[in-house]
């Protein structure tokens, strides 16, 4: 090996079940006393946003919640969080939720603390210094936000999706309860688990992997191969949960340290101009851009199809590599997942325009171990017509 690399993530992470009722400790720990809770619409209907005001009222805490978040955030949700905390006096974000509730906590806590609008910070490393001090809790197995330095948001506008990156934005705290799993239904468990599983693989074959994020990456998708299916099916199978977040887990450091690829810059776009869900997204291209990959890492794909059970031995190194596409194929349609563009209301003839706009999320693609051209876009899209 003769690649110098760097190993990063949340500076403290705390897993197990029931590691969710001690919030209040968690926070009094980094020394604060008056958080902001940033929800997702749909978990604070569920009445979940009592029972956090309920653990912190328990602990002595002043708190404020914000739960106007939606799936596929827009920047506004952003600016109108950090608002709400300068006005509240707040002194921490907490982000409980998926990848949505966590992007927006962890952008609204630079957000409080620098000042200016959230568009400012888009890009890498436009955040000027540290914000407020920040706790994910994630309540899916999937997008690994708990420890990235990265927010995600829609900009419908431009019609694609855009990331705020900075060191600034780890959490100094991951707090992962299996527990709060366990209510998610098949279909968002299925959407978020290939989602993990995508970022385990685009990170694993990233030309930016170090064999510190591939051992994190492989065995991340060792995890969401065995145990994937059965969250889906019996959700409340808690040892599969307990797994699969997990795997999600170690899906996040991957990412965070090796990048993801191509998937990710021509799922974008399907997210930003047509809203679809960023692990659903994720699902519907990971298969044809991990074919159109596979010539420039065969090894590695060989090896993604043994971690996920294929027999590999005596094959040929392409019909090895190829069962890792087959392999990922027989989980989305084991997981019921069954999606094309056309059945998802995106024409045909917009796939050039898809493909431009996918050409200007540019680190996944320099992350990507075959270089994508706007022609071959065009093609993996019809491909998933």
């Amino acid at each position: 090996m003769k690649k110098i690399f760097s190993f990063t993530g949340a500076k403290k992470i705390v897993f197990g079940n029931g590691s969710f009722d001690k919030l209040g400790e968690h926070i009094k720990e980094l020394g604060c006393s008056n958080p902001l809770i940033v929800l997702d619409k749909t978990l604070s209907a569920s009445g979940f946003g009592d029972k956090v005001s309920g653990l912190l009222d328990n602990n002595g805490l002043n708190h404020t919640i914000f739960d106007k978040v939606t799936a596929e955030p827009e920047l506004r949700l952003a600016d109108d969080g950090a608002k709400i905390a300068i006005k509240s006096g707040n002194d921490s974000v907490v982000g409980i939720g998926g990848g949505s509730a966590m992007d927006v906590a962890k952008a609204v806590a630079v957000l409080a603390a620098n000042k200016g609008k959230a568009a400012d910070y888009l890009g890498l490393n436009k955040v000027p210094g540290p914000g407020f001090p920040k706790i994910m809790v994630p309540t899916t197995a999937g997008t690994g936000s708990e420890v990235t330095f990265t927010s995600v948001f829609s900009r419908k506008s431009l019609k694609k999706k855009e990331g705020m990156n900075s060191p600034y934005l780890y959490p100094e705290l991951a707090v992962l309860d299996p527990l709060l799993t366990l209510s998610l239904p098949p279909e968002p468990t299925a959407a978020t688990g290939i989602d993990a599983l995508c970022h385990a693989i685009e990170s694993y074959t990233s030309i930016n992997s170090s064999p510190m994020s591939e051992m994190f990456s492989l065995k991340a998708i060792d995890l969401i191969a065995s145990n994937l299916r059965t969250c889906v099916h019996d959700g409340s199978d808690l040892e599969a949960r307990e797994q699969m977040l997990l795997g999600s887990l170690y899906a996040g450091f991957g990412l965070a340290n090796a990048g993801v690829g191509a998937v990710h810059s021509l799922s974008y776009p399907l997210g930003g101009k047509y809203g679809i869900p960023h692990g659903l997204a994720n699902t519907i291209m990971l298969p044809p851009v991990m074919e159109f990959n596979m010539p420039a890492a065969l090894g590695k794909f060989a090896t993604i199809a043994a971690v996920m059970g294929e027999q590999i031995d005596d094959l040929p190194l392409r019909e090895a590599a190829y069962l890792a596409v087959e392999a990922v194929e027989s989980l989305i349609e084991d997981c019921d997942i069954y999606a094309g563009l056309e059945n998802l209301g995106i024409p045909e003839e917009v796939f050039p325009e898809l493909a431009e706009v996918a050409m200007t999320v540019t680190r996944p693609l320099e992350n990507n171990p075959r270089k994508v051209t706007v022609e071959d876009a065009i093609e993996i899209y019809r491909q998933v017509y």
